[in-house]
C-alpha cells in the first residue's frame, strides 16, 4: 500500500505542480516522477496527433511520425558507402507519362537487383543552380533518362533548364567517362521534330564521354508508346544484369515480375467533414508565384462567339479577369487552363463505377503511420475530403484512350473471368494488333472501354491511381498584350467536337467548357477556372524597328493579335515601328474571318503594314497561307535577308510543315542557293532566334 500511495502522491504532484511529500526515498521518487512525466508527455502527444489526424482530411496536414519519416529519408537517400550501386532515373515530363515510365522501371528494377538503389529524379529539382548539374552528374555511374519532346521540338517545362545547359555546354570535353547511360525518348511521329530532345541528349551524352548501354528508345504516342517502352526495357535488362547482378547470380534467370497495381488509401467520410474545405476550389494554396501546381482562380469576364451564324463550327473569344491577383503575363506567353468534365460525362462515370455522386471521401498517398505507399511513386493526391462528383469532375481524365496498364488494373477488378481474360489479352503482346485497332484506331475513351466490361468495378483508390489519369491543363497562346489588357488574359479557342469511329461524339473538355461558360458581364455568378501562365520564347524583336513576318491561319492568329496590340500601344507612345506582314487564313469571309474589324483597324493605324488573307473555300481551288506566301516570295526574301523575323503559329502536323517547305523554297529560289546551303540558312534563322514556331 505504501508504494501505491507513494506513486499516487507523485502523480498528484505531477498534475498539480506541487512538490510531493518528503520521505526517505527522495531519489527514488525523483526518478519515478521523471518517468511519469515522460510517459504522460508521450500519451498527450499521441492524443494530440490523433486529434489532428481526425480533424484534418488533408494528408499534408499530418506530418509523418519521426521514425517513419526517418525510414523514408533513409530509403530515399542511401548511404553512398553501403556498397550498393546507385542508379539515377531522370525524367522530363509534360503530362506525366515519362515520369510514370521512370517510376515503373524503378519498381521493377528494385525487384530484380537487391544490391542496387534506384532513385527517380525530376531534372528541374536535381540541381538548384545550372552549375550544379556538372558537379552532380560527375558522381553518377549509371543514369537512365526518360525525356519527352513537345511543341516544336521543345523540352518539357521541367527539363528546359537542364536541356539548355547541357546542349550549350559542348566545350567540356569527355567529362562523363565514368557514366553508363540509356535514353528513352517520348514523342509523336506526326510532328516534324519527332523525339528531338531525347535524340539530342543521347548523342550529347555519348559525345561527352558517356558509355551508351542501349540505343535510344523512340516512343511514339501516335501508336502504342507502352509497347515501345517495353521493347526498349527488354534490351536494357541484359545490360543492367552485367552491371548490377552479383557474379554468382549472373546465370540465373530473374524471377518473373508482376507489377503491383497502385492504389491510394481511401477513407470514406461524412459530408460534414468537408466543411473546412473551400468548396470554390483553389489550388493556389496561398502561393504568391502561380504555376502548374499552384494556379490562380480567375473569373470569366467576357465570352463571345467569333464565327458568324452561317458557320457550322465555333470559335470562342474568352477573357479571364486577373485584376487583384499577382498573376502577370507577357505578350506571346501561354496560359494553362484547368477545365472541368461535362456533367453528362461525370454521370456516366458514376454509373459505371457504381458510386453515388454524394459519396464523400479523403484520399492519401501514405499509410496511417505516414509511410509512403508504393515506395513513394504515387503522385500527390488531389485536395480532399471531397465527393465522388467533385473528384470525377475536376481531377479524372475520362475521355482519353486507356493505356495497357489500365486494362490490367481493370482486369484485376473484373468479377467475370471472361471479361478479365479479354482485358488481359488486349494488354498482352499477343493482343497488340487488336489493341491497336479496337482502342487506338477506334479512339475508344476510358468510359467506353469500361462500359464494355460491366463486371469491372475498381475501388476508388485504384481508379484514381491506376485507371483514370489526372486531368491535365490545356494550353493556349495568349491573344492579348498586357500593354492593352493588363488585367485580362485573352484566349482564342476553336471548339473541338467531332464523331469518332465508334460513333461517339467527342467533345473537347476545355473548349466545351469555354463554349458554355458564363461571363461576369452577363451574370455575377460567373464561371471561373484555375489558370497559370507559362513563359514562351515566342516574342517580338527587342528592337521594334526590325521587320516581321507573321503566319497564323485560324486560331493561329492568337499570339499575333497580342503582337499587334503591343505594336499599336508602342506606336501610340511615339515609338517607330518596322514593317509587319500578317498572313491569315480561314474558310470563308462570311463565316470564320475572326477579328476582321480589329485586323483592319490595326492596318489602318499602322501597327500592321499589310494584311494578306487566304480563303480556302471561296474560289474554285483551295487556297492556303503558303500559297499567298509564294506569291509574295520576293518581298518576303527582302525582309528575311535584311534581318527580319519570321513567326508561324498553328497546326504542327499540316500547316506548319507546308509553311516550312514554302519558306525553304523561297530562300532557295530567291537567294539562288543550292539545297544544302538553303537548309543551313533556314536552320541558322532558327538558331539565331529569327524563325519562331508556336505549334501544336
Amino acid at each position: 500500500m505504501d508504494s501505491t500511495a507513494s506513486a499516487l502522491d507523485l502523480l498528484a504532484a505531477l498534475l498539480t505542480g506541487r512538490a510531493p511529500p518528503s520521505s526517505e526515498g527522495d531519489d527514488h521518487h525523483r526518478r519515478l516522477l521523471a518517468l511519469l512525466a515522460t510517459s504522460l508527455a508521450v500519451l498527450v502527444g499521441c492524443g494530440v496527433a490523433l486529434l489532428v489526424r481526425r480533424s484534418s482530411g488533408s494528408p499534408q496536414a499530418v506530418p509523418a511520425p519521426p521514425l517513419a519519416a526517418k525510414k523514408a529519408r533513409e530509403a530515399e537517400e542511401p548511404d553512398p558507402d553501403d556498397g550498393r550501386q546507385r542508379v539515377a532515373l531522370f525524367f522530363g515530363t509534360q503530362t506525366g507519362t515519362a515520369e510514370g515510365f521512370a517510376k515503373a522501371l524503378a519498381e521493377e528494377a528494385k525487384a530484380r537487383y537487391d544490391r542496387a538503389v534506384f532513385k527517380v529524379l525530376d531534372l528541374d529539382d536535381y540541381a538548384a543552380e545550372d552549375q550544379d548539374y556538372e558537379e552532380k552528374l560527375k558522381k553518377e555511374n549509371i543514369a537512365l533518362f526518360f525525356l519527352a519532346t513537345y511543341g516544336d521540338g521543345e523540352p518539357t517545362d521541367n527539363a528546359a533548364r537542364f536541356y539548355k545547359w547541357f546542349s550549350e555546354g559542348n566545350e567540356k570535353g569527355e567529362w562523363l567517362s565514368n557514366l553508363r547511360f540509356a535514353v528513352f525518348a517520348l514523342g509523336n511521329r506526326q510532328y516534324e521534330h519527332f523525339n528531338k530532345v531525347g535524340k539530342e541528349v543521347d548523342q550529347l551524352l555519348a559525345e561527352q564521354g558517356g558509355k551508351r548501354l542501349v540505343p535510344v528508345g523512340l516512343g511514339d504516342d501516335d501508336q502504342c508508346i507502352e509497347d515501345d517502352f517495353n521493347a526498349w526495357k527488354e534490351l536494357l535488362w541484359p545490360e543492367l544484369d552485367k552491371l548490377l547482378r552479383a557474379e554468382e547470380n549472373s546465370s540465373t534467370a530473374p524471377t518473373p515480375y508482376m507489377a503491383a497495381i497502385p492504389a491510394y488509401r481511401i477513407v470514406f467520410t461524412k459530408p460534414e467533414d468537408e466543411k473546412h474545405i473551400n468548396k470554390s476550389f483553389s489550388l493556389s494554396n496561398g502561393h504568391v508565384v502561380y504555376d502548374i501546381q499552384h494556379p490562380c482562380r480567375a473569373n470569366v469576364a467576357v465570352r463571345r462567339e467569333l464565327h458568324t451564324p452561317a458557320s457550322d463550327r465555333s470559335c470562342i473569344h474568352l477573357e479571364f479577369d486577373i485584376a487583384g491577383t499577382s498573376l502577370t503575363y507577357e505578350t506571346g506567353d501561354h496560359v494553362g487552363v484547368y477545365a472541368e468534365n461535362l456533367t453528362e460525362t461525370v454521370e456516366e462515370a458514376e454509373k459505371l463505377l457504381g458510386y453515388s455522386p454524394d459519396t464523400s471521401f479523403s484520399i492519401y498517398a501514405d499509410q496511417e503511420d505516414g509511410t509512403p505507399l508504393f515506395g513513394g511513386s504515387l503522385p500527390p493526391p488531389f485536395p480532399s475530403p471531397c465527393t465522388v462528383r467533385v473528384a470525377l469532375t475536376r481531377y479524372a481524365d475520362l475521355l482519353s484512350s486507356p493505356k495497357k496498364s489500365v486494362l490490367i488494373a481493370l482486369a484485376a477488378h473484373a468479377s467475370d473471368p471472361k471479361e478479365a481474360e479479354r482485358l488481359r489479352h488486349l494488354a498482352s503482346p499477343s493482343g497488340k494488333k487488336e489493341y491497336s485497332q479496337w482502342i487506338i484506331a477506334s479512339q475508344r475513351s476510358l468510359l467506353e472501354v469500361i462500359s464494355e466490361f460491366p463486371s469491372a468495378k475498381p475501388p476508388l483508390g485504384v481508379f484514381f491511381a491506376a485507371i483514370a489519369p489526372r486531368l491535365q491543363p490545356r494550353y493556349y497562346s495568349i491573344s492579348s498584350s498586357p500593354r492593352m489588357a493588363p488585367t485580362r488574359i485573352h484566349v482564342t479557342c476553336a471548339l473541338a467536337c467531332g464523331q469518332t469511329p465508334t460513333g461517339r461524339i467527342h467533345k473537347g473538355v476545355c473548349s466545351t467548357w469555354m463554349k458554355h461558360s458564363t461571363p461576369s458581364e452577363e451574370n455575377q455568378e460567373c464561371s471561373w477556372a484555375p489558370i497559370f501562365v507559362r513563359q514562351s520564347n515566342f516574342k517580338l524583336p527587342a528592337d521594334p524597328t526590325v521587320p516581321i513576318i507573321m503566319v497564323g491561319p485560324g486560331t493561329g492568329l492568337a499570339p499575333f493579335r497580342g503582337f499587334l496590340q503591343e505594336r499599336l500601344a508602342l506606336k501610340e507612345t511615339g515609338v517607330e515601328l518596322g514593317r509587319a506582314i500578317l498572313f491569315f487564313g480561314c474558310r470563308n469571309r462570311q463565316m470564320d474571318f475572326i477579328y476582321e474589324d480589329e485586323l483592319n483597324n490595326f492596318a489602318e493605324s499602322g501597327a500592321l503594314s499589310e494584311l494578306i488573307v487566304a480563303f480556302s473555300r471561296e474560289g474554285p481551288t483551295k487556297e492556303y497561307v503558303q500559297h499567298k506566301m509564294a506569291e509574295k516570295a520576293a518581298d518576303l526574301w527582302s525582309i528575311i535577308s535584311q534581318g527580319g523575323y519570321v513567326y508561324v503559329c498553328g497546326d504542327a502536323k499540316g500547316m506548319a510543315r507546308d509553311v516550312h517547305r514554302t519558306l525553304h523554297t523561297i530562300v532557295q529560289e530567291q537567294g539562288s542557293l543550292d539545297s544544302s546551303k538553303t537548309e543551313s540558312y533556314v536552320k541558322s534563322l532558327q538558331m539565331d532566334g529569327r524563325y519562331f514556331r508556336d505549334v501544336w
